[in-house]
């Protein structure tokens, strides 16, 4: 009879380890925490520094002599739109409102900076569903030097980038996302399956909620500010600001030993996932699981909207001079989230902390659409809505990496690895941010950025709160139910 994938395997002893390695080993748990998510927060922080700098860039159309291209704006009744302006002599003036002109792809209704955008995100929705492979059955001797190509692959693809003309630049950002999403997925598996997961990756995700913020604030107000380096060769130059950092958080992470016979036993093994298994797991938990895909699809969308045209929407929000400000405006979902996740941790009972974890992700998406409408009503400030609306969307986004399907996995005893289902939850999440960008530049281009994603912020809040309202019913009763003796795949 064939094993079942949800049978609980026996525990085996990790092989022995030397070195570092060892002395970890046999260090006080705090201590393992504390160093794992260091090299895993430095890890994944590194990685978006060869990702997300490019989303500093406007791609603007100029003139002949250099200057922004702008248009005039016109209210509901075809009247000029006028603003307060300071002139040179400090005097306030009313002047006609234009919004800049931005770059189109080869003549078309595209921006050049969407379809960049958009091509990165392809390549990197393709390495997520990859890594549903790639990353579930990667043996543990061969994750370093995997995390290592991945990103001399995605710097060489930055270069190329700055080469070429226009017309090919969509081509080279494609290549670049091919392999910068299995990095996490290659991370996770450093860390799921112990006792302290939920700490560790809580580290770990903080650094997706400051990195872009940071690494975009360093290629703006740095590379480009101070250092006068032009738009197109400034992704390549904030990635080779990071490659050294990036390879010793590698070698230090992979000294992480396996987890200890506890965590196997509070958890269930981690072990490499085959396609039977991850057929079994797709069909044991069925609509609950499709549902919260779906509620990702969504999320992830409106998350990267908000990351992609950040720069956009704060020059509409009046904030865009300001220095720092992706950075500062994400501080606060970093703490919170952080604060959050750790608590989790403490949680035992896995049927507890599942529905802990869906109470917490249905709270993040009805923040999104609370902070939007007080925004709205002009209650909330712009810089207190866009840090309001990105603590609800971490509090919903870092959970599934995070917390959720770890919990699945060690309350069902699947064997299996959880990082399948963040994958695979990640290829669609980012297959929506793609049909998102499109949907918004072939349909409503004439709404600037900040007009259309107020709405949208809306729809998915009340989307995702009825979506994940009805998975966690399913998935929570899923993952806890009794087996029947002798059940199998």
């Amino acid at each position: 009879m064939t094993a079942s994938p949800l049978a609980s395997p026996p525990l085996a002893s990790p092989p022995p380890r030397r070195g570092l390695s060892a002395r970890l080993a046999q260090a006080p748990l705090g201590v393992l925490v504390v160093y794992a998510i260091v090299v895993s927060f430095s890890t994944y922080f590194c990685m978006y520094a060869f990702r997300k700098p490019f989303d500093a860039a406007k791609f603007y159309a100029t003139d002949a002599d250099g200057n922004i291209v702008r248009t005039p704006v016109f209210d509901a009744e075809g009247r000029p739109v006028l603003e307060t302006k300071i002139d040179d002599h400090g005097v306030e003036r009313l002047v006609p409102k234009t919004n800049p002109v931005a770059e189109k792809y080869l003549g078309t209704r595209i921006d050049l900076k969407t379809i960049c955008v958009i091509a990165q995100v392809i390549g990197y929705c393709l390495s997520k569903y990859l890594g549903t492979k790639i990353c579930s059955e990667a043996s543990g001797h061969s994750r370093a030097y995997l995390l290592i190509a991945f990103i001399l692959w995605a710097e060489v693809a930055l270069v190329v980038f700055a080469i070429v003309p226009p017309g090919l630049k969509p081509v080279a950002m494609f290549v670049n996302g091919l392999p910068l999403g299995m990095v996490w997925g290659l991370c996770v598996r450093y860390l799921e399956g112990r006792r302290t997961s939920e700490v560790m990756v809580a580290g770990l995700s903080c650094s997706y909620i400051i990195a872009g913020a940071a690494t975009r604030d360093i290629a703006r107000d740095w590379v480009m500010g101070q250092w006068g380096v032009s738009e197109t060769w400034m992704p390549a130059v904030t990635g080779l600001l990071f490659l050294g950092p990036f390879l010793v958080a590698v070698l230090l992470l992979n000294q992480l030993p396996p987890p200890s016979a506890d965590d196997i036993a509070a958890r269930s093994e981690r072990v490499r996932m085959d396609a039977a298994q991850r057929r079994a797991f797709l069909a044991h938990f069925g609509i609950g699981f499709g549902m919260l895909l779906a509620a990702y699809f969504f999320l992830t969308a409106l998350r990267d909207f908000r990351d992609h045209y950040g720069a956009e929407i704060f020059d509409a929000l009046g904030l865009g001079d300001q220095r720092a400000i992706f950075t500062r405006t994400e501080l606060w979902a970093m703490v919170g989230v952080i604060l959050t996740l750790a608590a989790m941790n403490l949680i035992r009972n896995h049927r507890g902390a599942l529905i802990t974890v869906y109470g917490v992700i249905v709270g993040g998406f009805a923040l999104i659409g609370t902070a939007t409408i007080a925004f709205e009503a002009g209650v909330l400030r712009p810089y207190w809505w866009m840090a309001a609306v990105g603590l609800g969307m971490y509090l919903a986004y870092v959970p599934f990496g995070a917390v959720l399907f770890e919990r699945m996995m060690a309350a069902s005893r699947f064997n299996g690895t959880a990082v399948f289902a963040i994958m695979l939850a990640d290829g669609i999440g980012y297959t929506g941010s793609v049909l998102f960008q499109l949907f918004r530049d072939l349909a409503f281009g004439h709404f600037n950025r900040l007009d259309f994603f107020v709405p949208y912020a809306i729809a998915v809040s009340v989307a995702g709160v009825l979506l994940m309202t009805m998975s966690g019913v399913l998935v929570i009763r899923t993952a806890t139910r009794p087996r029947a003796e002798g059940e199998v795949a």
